[in-house]
């Protein structure tokens, strides 16, 4: 039996992910990350600790698939795992979103390099399958591409490796920290400090946040700020603070609890070796300066050392991208239209869940800002939600598609 659960939903509009869900990383204290040590041979503990994770937890080493975009992080554990295992076949996996960023061309060199048989998902309409993703996980996200990932791995392995970890772990989110750094200081109050945090999150939540909701939802921003407060209210440094927020934030609430559920959906055996126990109390400890250079702005300094020592360097992207959709170009194609159609005559605005207002000033235009779609995008995953297990008008073989 399945009811709207107002916390569950607010927090996944505002912070896309969702404290009610169950997870099987740890939540790390502050105090986790405060004791510093002096960390020698940083590299080879790196590269120990992933081989050591895939020996320890894959009970079949003769066959692999993984999951490699052009990145850092994908890049380093395919190179390890290739060199370290190397009786073991392993196919790789990348995904090409329509109208998007592609960045399947250099992950193709990289798997070329290692000798991994590649394979590229073309994917036309992102949002096409999202009744069945949503009813495989049980909660309204929208952002479910590891299902076409996990559906694509299995037809080659039942072992699955991934790279995720490395950002919240190594400082890879470059993106964020230099406008964080330049909106806080060390005198900044934790208020302040969450503000500006979210103020960083700029595909997650809009100026006027508070309005999509409806009265039934009595959104309340002390309800966000409740579930960060203890992020930035201690001694940590600045830096350190969104590390930690980081971790215990979509990482933590998002991604494990709801891969999880996909690998379960296809019976895959998924290990990602960067979030292993001994890597991230290792990580924790180390010196934020050692993970991040405020100056030149680069991320992941020990794993970029680490794919030098391979040889991979030169092939990676320089911008984060990893595997994202192009939203601006899907609301375009498909979005706007689905929306339209869904949401014009919403169960979740009849039952006072969700503005009507809002959605009728914003869905007709065409020049919507990028954040503004990804909030159509969370409340069009609600309503299919809504309509999956509280209506259950639809079910989850319905395609969304015009």
């Amino acid at each position: 039996m399945y009811e709207m659960d107002p916390i569950s939903f607010k927090e996944i509009l505002t912070l896309r992910y969702d404290t009610t869900l169950k997870s099987t990383l740890q939540e790390l204290k502050w105090e986790d990350y405060k004791q510093k040590e002096k960390a020698e041979n940083i590299s080879s503990f790196i590269e120990n600790s992933i081989i050591d994770a895939v020996s320890t937890h894959t009970k079949d080493l003769t066959n692999s698939t993984i999951s490699l975009s052009s990145g850092i992080d994908s890049t380093l554990i395919a190179s390890i795992i290739k060199k370290n295992f190397p009786d073991m076949k392993i196919d790789s996996i990348s995904v090409k979103f329509a109208d998007s960023f592609d960045e399947s061309p250099s992950a193709k060199k990289i798997a070329d390099r290692l000798e991994l048989d590649h394979h590229i998902i073309k994917i036309e309409n992102f949002l096409e399958e999202l009744p069945q993703a949503i009813s495989i996980v049980k909660k309204p996200f929208w952002d479910l591409h590891w299902y076409y990932i996990a559906k694509e791995a299995k037809t080659y392995s039942n072992n699955f490796f991934s790279g995720d970890g490395g950002d919240e772990l190594f400082g890879g989110y470059t993106f964020r920290y230099k406008k964080y750094l330049s909106l806080v200081s060390s005198n900044s109050s934790p208020d302040e400090k969450i503000r500006a945090y979210l103020s960083c999150h700029e595909r997650d939540w809009i100026p006027e946040q508070e309005q999509i909701f409806g009265k039934k939802s009595d959104f309340q921003w002390t309800q966000i700020f409740s579930v960060l407060e203890k992020f930035f209210k201690n001694d940590l440094e600045i830096l350190d603070q969104v590390f930690l927020a980081d971790l215990n934030g979509k990482l933590r609430y998002n991604m494990i609890p709801l891969y999880q559920k996909i690998h379960e959906f296809f019976d895959i055996s998924y290990l990602a070796p960067m979030l292993n126990n001994q890597l991230i109390k290792f990580s924790t400890h180390l010196d934020n300066k050692i993970k991040y250079n405020p100056n030149t702005n680069q991320g992941k300094i020990p794993l970029i050392q680490l794919c030098k020592k391979y040889g991979m360097d030169d092939l990676i992207i320089k911008e984060k991208k990893g595997f994202s959709v192009d939203t601006k170009n899907l609301w375009k194609n498909y979005g706007q239209d689905i929306c339209d159609y869904y949401l014009s005559d919403a169960r979740i605005v009849e039952d006072g869940w969700i503005s009507k207002e809002w959605i009728n000033k914003y869905k007709s235009r065409n020049d919507l800002d990028v954040r503004y779609v990804n909030k159509f995008l969370g409340l069009l995953a609600l309503e299919i939600w809504h309509r999956l297990f509280i209506t259950k008008e639809i079910n989850e073989y319905e395609k969304l598609k015009f």
